[in-house]
């Protein structure tokens, strides 16, 4: 079994929303401790999304399912840390946006181009 290159864009996104929250928590790259701490996250993140590349995946659907997951995770991380609120509308649109992650892990997946690609030569 084949290990799903969309795992590896999903845990840079969490890096990516730690990463976030590390930077809020460096007070604008001025404290000692979490200034390391935000570039080596950083780091990592951009690692786990190089990862996904590497595995196959398209280059414009893995950053932009990675941002998204980035974003969808800082926020909760904002309502869970920070006591953040958010309006119907905000949440509305963070559905909408996992959606279009969702459905571009679909789209893209390269073990169903490769079934539809076998299923055409056979034709």
């Amino acid at each position: 079994m084949r290990f799903n290159p969309w795992i590896m864009i999903f845990v840079g996104g969490l890096f990516e929303a730690v990463w976030a929250t590390t930077m809020n928590m460096s007070d604008g790259f001025t404290d000692l401790f979490w200034t390391p701490v935000t570039f080596g996250i950083s780091l990592i993140s951009v690692w786990f999304l190089y990862q996904g590349f590497r595995m196959g995946l398209p280059v414009g659907s893995s950053y932009a399912a990675w941002t998204g997951c980035g974003t969808v995770l800082s926020t909760v991380f904002g309502l869970v840390f920070y006591d953040q609120l958010l309006s119907g509308l905000q949440v509305l649109f963070l559905a909408i946006l996992i959606g279009g992650i969702l459905l571009l892990q679909y789209v893209d997946d390269p073990s169903r181009k490769t079934k539809e690609e076998k299923e055409n030569r056979s034709e």
